[in-house]
Protein backbone atom coordinates (compact mmCIF):
# COMPACT_ATOMS: atom_id res chain seq x y z
CA UNK A 1 0.00 0.00 0.00
CA UNK A 2 1.50 3.46 -0.76
CA UNK A 3 1.16 5.49 2.16
CA UNK A 4 1.35 8.72 -0.12
CA UNK A 5 -2.01 7.86 -1.38
CA UNK A 6 -3.34 7.82 2.72
CA UNK A 7 -5.37 10.24 3.74
CA UNK A 8 -5.01 10.48 7.46
CA UNK A 9 -8.06 11.78 8.33
CA UNK A 10 -9.57 8.64 7.11
CA UNK A 11 -7.79 7.48 10.08
CA UNK A 12 -9.12 9.61 12.51
CA UNK A 13 -12.61 8.50 11.02
CA UNK A 14 -12.23 4.87 11.42
CA UNK A 15 -11.01 5.51 15.02
CA UNK A 16 -14.23 7.37 15.74
CA UNK A 17 -16.25 4.85 14.47
CA UNK A 18 -14.89 2.16 16.15
CA UNK A 19 -15.22 4.26 19.79
CA UNK A 20 -18.95 5.27 18.14
CA UNK A 21 -20.39 2.34 16.68
CA UNK A 22 -22.46 5.28 14.46
CA UNK A 23 -21.80 7.35 11.56
CA UNK A 24 -24.28 10.18 13.27
CA UNK A 25 -22.51 10.13 17.04
CA UNK A 26 -18.85 9.96 14.86
CA UNK A 27 -19.48 12.27 12.82
CA UNK A 28 -19.81 14.87 15.68
CA UNK A 29 -17.01 13.57 18.09
CA UNK A 30 -14.50 14.75 15.18
CA UNK A 31 -16.46 17.76 13.76
CA UNK A 32 -17.80 16.25 10.79
CA UNK A 33 -21.46 16.01 9.02
CA UNK A 34 -23.47 12.35 8.82
CA UNK A 35 -22.55 12.69 5.05
CA UNK A 36 -18.88 14.21 5.14
CA UNK A 37 -18.89 10.81 7.79
CA UNK A 38 -20.47 8.30 5.56
CA UNK A 39 -18.39 9.34 2.24
CA UNK A 40 -14.80 8.86 4.79
CA UNK A 41 -16.74 5.01 5.40
CA UNK A 42 -16.71 4.71 1.47
CA UNK A 43 -13.15 5.45 1.11
CA UNK A 44 -12.43 3.36 3.86
CA UNK A 45 -13.73 0.29 2.82
CA UNK A 46 -11.97 0.51 -1.19
CA UNK A 47 -8.57 1.23 0.70
CA UNK A 48 -9.05 -1.78 3.21
CA UNK A 49 -11.24 -3.56 0.58
CA UNK A 50 -13.28 -4.78 3.14
CA UNK A 51 -16.52 -3.64 4.51
CA UNK A 52 -15.14 -2.49 7.89
CA UNK A 53 -18.71 -2.40 9.57
CA UNK A 54 -21.87 -4.07 9.10
CA UNK A 55 -24.94 -2.61 10.36
CA UNK A 56 -26.07 -4.73 13.46
CA UNK A 57 -28.84 -4.66 15.84
CA UNK A 58 -26.66 -2.41 18.24
CA UNK A 59 -25.27 -0.35 15.86
CA UNK A 60 -22.02 -0.83 13.53
CA UNK A 61 -20.46 -4.13 14.06
CA UNK A 62 -16.36 -3.86 13.24
CA UNK A 63 -15.49 -6.57 10.58
CA UNK A 64 -12.51 -9.05 11.86
CA UNK A 65 -10.40 -6.97 9.73
CA UNK A 66 -12.16 -3.98 11.64
CA UNK A 67 -10.83 -5.15 14.87
CA UNK A 68 -7.14 -6.09 13.82
CA UNK A 69 -6.68 -2.60 12.41
CA UNK A 70 -8.21 -0.42 15.60
CA UNK A 71 -5.54 -0.80 18.01
CA UNK A 72 -2.55 -0.11 15.62
CA UNK A 73 -4.28 2.62 14.41
CA UNK A 74 -5.67 3.97 17.61
CA UNK A 75 -2.00 3.74 18.84
CA UNK A 76 -0.13 5.64 15.54
CA UNK A 77 -2.80 8.40 16.21
CA UNK A 78 -2.03 9.06 19.57
CA UNK A 79 1.64 8.87 19.18
CA UNK A 80 0.89 11.39 16.43
CA UNK A 81 -0.90 13.42 18.52
CA UNK A 82 1.65 13.52 21.32
CA UNK A 83 4.14 14.36 18.76
CA UNK A 84 1.87 18.02 18.14
CA UNK A 85 1.55 18.34 21.65
CA UNK A 86 5.27 18.16 22.11
CA UNK A 87 6.30 20.81 19.29
CA UNK A 88 3.37 22.96 19.32
CA UNK A 89 2.02 23.38 22.78
CA UNK A 90 2.48 21.90 26.13
CA UNK A 91 -0.46 21.63 28.97
CA UNK A 92 0.80 19.64 32.15
CA UNK A 93 -2.06 19.70 33.94
CA UNK A 94 -3.94 17.51 30.45
CA UNK A 95 -0.63 15.77 29.05
CA UNK A 96 0.02 11.95 28.75
CA UNK A 97 3.07 12.57 27.41
CA UNK A 98 5.95 9.91 29.02
CA UNK A 99 9.53 11.41 29.41
CA UNK A 100 12.60 9.67 29.38
CA UNK A 101 15.22 10.52 32.26
CA UNK A 102 19.37 9.91 32.13
CA UNK A 103 19.81 9.46 35.87
CA UNK A 104 23.59 8.78 37.37
CA UNK A 105 22.77 6.32 40.56
CA UNK A 106 22.61 8.64 43.29
CA UNK A 107 20.98 11.32 41.19
CA UNK A 108 18.44 9.08 40.88
CA UNK A 109 17.56 8.41 45.03
CA UNK A 110 17.89 12.52 45.00
CA UNK A 111 15.76 13.62 42.46
CA UNK A 112 13.10 10.88 42.01
CA UNK A 113 11.02 11.49 44.85
CA UNK A 114 11.33 15.39 44.95
CA UNK A 115 10.31 15.68 40.53
CA UNK A 116 7.30 13.06 41.17
CA UNK A 117 6.12 15.18 43.75
CA UNK A 118 6.11 18.38 41.45
CA UNK A 119 4.34 16.08 38.86
CA UNK A 120 1.67 14.43 41.24
CA UNK A 121 0.74 17.94 41.65
CA UNK A 122 1.40 19.53 38.04
CA UNK A 123 0.70 16.94 35.87
CA UNK A 124 -0.72 14.05 37.13
CA UNK A 125 -1.01 12.15 33.80
CA UNK A 126 2.24 12.63 32.93
CA UNK A 127 5.00 9.75 33.07
CA UNK A 128 8.46 9.12 33.39
CA UNK A 129 10.81 6.31 32.56
CA UNK A 130 14.63 6.69 34.11
CA UNK A 131 17.87 5.16 32.12
CA UNK A 132 20.87 4.79 34.09
CA UNK A 133 24.47 5.59 33.22
CA UNK A 134 27.74 5.70 35.12
CA UNK A 135 30.41 7.30 32.95
CA UNK A 136 29.50 11.17 32.80
CA UNK A 137 30.02 11.34 28.69
CA UNK A 138 27.75 8.06 28.81
CA UNK A 139 25.03 10.79 28.93
CA UNK A 140 26.26 12.75 25.54
CA UNK A 141 25.83 9.56 23.90
CA UNK A 142 22.39 9.15 25.17
CA UNK A 143 21.01 12.74 24.71
CA UNK A 144 23.26 12.37 21.10
CA UNK A 145 20.94 9.38 20.28
CA UNK A 146 17.86 10.83 21.51
CA UNK A 147 17.67 7.81 24.02
CA UNK A 148 16.68 10.44 26.78
CA UNK A 149 14.91 13.63 27.27
CA UNK A 150 17.37 15.40 29.87
CA UNK A 151 20.18 14.00 32.51
CA UNK A 152 21.59 14.36 35.46
CA UNK A 153 24.85 14.03 36.71
CA UNK A 154 28.17 15.25 37.22
CA UNK A 155 28.91 18.05 34.54
CA UNK A 156 29.71 15.44 31.26
CA UNK A 157 32.65 16.69 28.73
CA UNK A 158 32.07 20.25 27.20
CA UNK A 159 30.16 20.48 23.93
CA UNK A 160 28.66 23.23 22.11
CA UNK A 161 25.33 20.75 21.15
CA UNK A 162 25.07 19.90 25.00
CA UNK A 163 23.45 22.71 27.08
CA UNK A 164 23.31 22.30 31.12
CA UNK A 165 21.95 23.97 34.47
CA UNK A 166 23.25 23.93 37.71
CA UNK A 167 21.12 21.83 39.99
CA UNK A 168 22.65 20.94 43.04
CA UNK A 169 26.03 19.89 45.02
CA UNK A 170 26.87 17.71 47.55
CA UNK A 171 29.73 17.34 50.56
CA UNK A 172 31.48 13.92 50.96
CA UNK A 173 31.61 12.50 54.66
CA UNK A 174 33.00 10.10 56.52
CA UNK A 175 30.63 7.36 57.82
CA UNK A 176 31.33 4.50 60.34
CA UNK A 177 28.83 2.38 62.39
CA UNK A 178 27.09 4.56 65.29
CA UNK A 179 29.40 2.68 68.09
CA UNK A 180 32.40 2.36 65.84
CA UNK A 181 35.65 3.10 68.45
CA UNK A 182 35.81 6.22 66.61
CA UNK A 183 32.25 7.26 65.72
CA UNK A 184 32.62 10.03 68.69
CA UNK A 185 35.88 11.55 67.98
CA UNK A 186 37.45 14.07 65.27
CA UNK A 187 39.13 11.98 62.57
CA UNK A 188 42.01 12.11 62.10
CA UNK A 189 44.45 11.71 58.67
CA UNK A 190 46.66 8.82 60.98
CA UNK A 191 43.62 7.54 61.88
CA UNK A 192 41.95 7.29 58.68
CA UNK A 193 44.43 5.80 56.77
CA UNK A 194 45.00 2.93 59.27
CA UNK A 195 41.04 2.16 59.26
CA UNK A 196 40.01 -0.54 56.90
CA UNK A 197 37.93 1.34 53.72
CA UNK A 198 35.22 0.75 51.92
CA UNK A 199 35.61 2.22 48.25
CA UNK A 200 32.84 3.17 46.38
CA UNK A 201 34.16 3.40 42.83
CA UNK A 202 30.71 3.42 39.90
CA UNK A 203 33.20 3.44 37.17
CA UNK A 204 34.92 0.94 38.17
CA UNK A 205 38.21 2.49 38.56
CA UNK A 206 38.84 1.19 41.99
CA UNK A 207 39.50 4.31 43.83
CA UNK A 208 37.19 7.25 44.74
CA UNK A 209 37.74 11.23 45.43
CA UNK A 210 39.69 9.71 48.55
CA UNK A 211 42.59 8.47 47.26
CA UNK A 212 43.15 11.26 44.92
CA UNK A 213 43.18 13.65 48.60
CA UNK A 214 45.23 11.46 49.87
CA UNK A 215 47.57 10.63 47.06
CA UNK A 216 47.72 15.15 46.95
CA UNK A 217 49.82 14.35 50.58
CA UNK A 218 51.48 10.98 49.34
CA UNK A 219 49.19 9.27 51.46
CA UNK A 220 47.50 6.13 51.13
CA UNK A 221 45.03 3.55 52.16
CA UNK A 222 43.78 -0.31 52.34
CA UNK A 223 40.64 -0.68 50.36
CA UNK A 224 39.67 -3.54 51.99
CA UNK A 225 36.39 -3.68 49.11
CA UNK A 226 35.01 -1.69 46.35
CA UNK A 227 31.86 -1.75 45.31
CA UNK A 228 29.69 0.45 43.23
CA UNK A 229 27.03 1.60 45.04
CA UNK A 230 27.45 4.04 47.88
CA UNK A 231 24.09 2.11 49.44
CA UNK A 232 25.96 -0.91 49.10
CA UNK A 233 28.93 0.43 51.37
CA UNK A 234 26.86 1.73 53.99
CA UNK A 235 25.39 -1.60 54.50
CA UNK A 236 28.70 -2.59 54.86
CA UNK A 237 29.88 -0.13 56.90
CA UNK A 238 27.08 -0.33 59.38
CA UNK A 239 27.91 -4.63 60.12
CA UNK A 240 31.67 -3.83 60.22
CA UNK A 241 34.76 -1.85 61.74
CA UNK A 242 35.04 -0.62 58.00
CA UNK A 243 35.51 3.10 56.99
CA UNK A 244 33.04 5.07 53.65
CA UNK A 245 33.56 8.11 52.31
CA UNK A 246 30.35 8.79 50.49
CA UNK A 247 28.12 11.62 50.29
CA UNK A 248 25.87 12.91 52.90
CA UNK A 249 22.56 12.98 51.32
CA UNK A 250 22.83 8.85 50.82
CA UNK A 251 23.87 8.51 54.52
CA UNK A 252 20.80 10.83 55.80
CA UNK A 253 18.80 9.09 53.09
CA UNK A 254 19.63 5.09 53.89
CA UNK A 255 17.81 2.79 55.35
CA UNK A 256 21.15 2.64 57.36
CA UNK A 257 21.17 5.91 59.09
CA UNK A 258 19.67 5.19 62.55
CA UNK A 259 23.26 2.68 62.48
CA UNK A 260 25.93 4.89 61.16
CA UNK A 261 27.77 8.13 62.21
CA UNK A 262 28.73 10.77 59.82
CA UNK A 263 32.87 12.05 60.59
CA UNK A 264 33.92 14.94 58.43
CA UNK A 265 36.96 13.69 56.21
CA UNK A 266 40.19 14.22 57.36
CA UNK A 267 41.23 16.62 54.35
CA UNK A 268 39.68 19.11 52.19
CA UNK A 269 37.10 17.96 49.67
CA UNK A 270 35.19 19.81 46.84
CA UNK A 271 31.51 19.60 46.86
CA UNK A 272 30.71 17.32 43.67
CA UNK A 273 28.58 19.60 40.99
CA UNK A 274 25.44 17.90 39.49
CA UNK A 275 23.99 19.46 36.70
CA UNK A 276 21.07 19.15 34.21
CA UNK A 277 22.00 18.33 30.90
CA UNK A 278 19.77 18.32 27.24
CA UNK A 279 20.62 18.47 23.78
CA UNK A 280 20.14 21.79 22.01
CA UNK A 281 17.72 20.28 19.34
CA UNK A 282 15.57 19.95 22.82
CA UNK A 283 16.41 23.82 24.03
CA UNK A 284 12.75 25.20 22.38
CA UNK A 285 10.50 22.49 22.79
CA UNK A 286 7.43 23.46 24.99
CA UNK A 287 7.50 19.96 26.93
CA UNK A 288 11.04 20.03 27.33
CA UNK A 289 11.12 23.58 28.60
CA UNK A 290 8.04 22.79 30.83
CA UNK A 291 10.29 19.35 32.22
CA UNK A 292 13.46 21.70 33.09
CA UNK A 293 12.28 24.12 34.94
CA UNK A 294 10.36 21.52 37.09
CA UNK A 295 14.04 20.21 37.88
CA UNK A 296 15.41 23.51 38.53
CA UNK A 297 11.68 24.30 40.60
CA UNK A 298 12.47 21.04 42.81
CA UNK A 299 16.65 22.24 43.91
CA UNK A 300 16.36 25.71 44.70
CA UNK A 301 18.90 27.46 46.42
CA UNK A 302 21.33 24.41 46.96
CA UNK A 303 24.24 25.67 44.55
CA UNK A 304 26.99 27.48 46.78
CA UNK A 305 30.25 28.91 45.34
CA UNK A 306 33.07 26.20 46.26
CA UNK A 307 36.71 26.75 45.01
CA UNK A 308 38.84 23.97 44.24
CA UNK A 309 40.87 22.44 46.85
CA UNK A 310 41.62 19.05 44.96
CA UNK A 311 42.23 19.39 41.58
CA UNK A 312 42.26 15.91 40.32
CA UNK A 313 39.07 14.22 41.44
CA UNK A 314 39.48 11.73 38.47
CA UNK A 315 36.10 10.32 36.65
CA UNK A 316 34.70 8.84 39.22
CA UNK A 317 31.91 10.82 40.80
CA UNK A 318 28.76 9.78 41.26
Amino acid sequence: MDLHGIDLNLLVAFDALMSERSVTRAGMRIGRTQPAMSAALMRLRRLMDDELFVRGPQGLQPTQRALELAEPISVALGDIQRTLEFTQGFDPARSGMSFTLGLSSHAETVILPRLMAILSDRAPGVDLRVRSFTGRDDAIRMLDAGEVDVSVGIPPSATARILTARLFQERFVCVVRKDHPFALRPLDPKTFQALAHVVVSPENEGIDVADAALASKGWSRRAAATVGQMSTALQLVAGSDMIATVMESAVTQSAQADRLAMLEFPLALNAVPFVLAWHRRNDVHPAQTWLRSCFLGAFPHVWQPSHPVCADLRQQYY
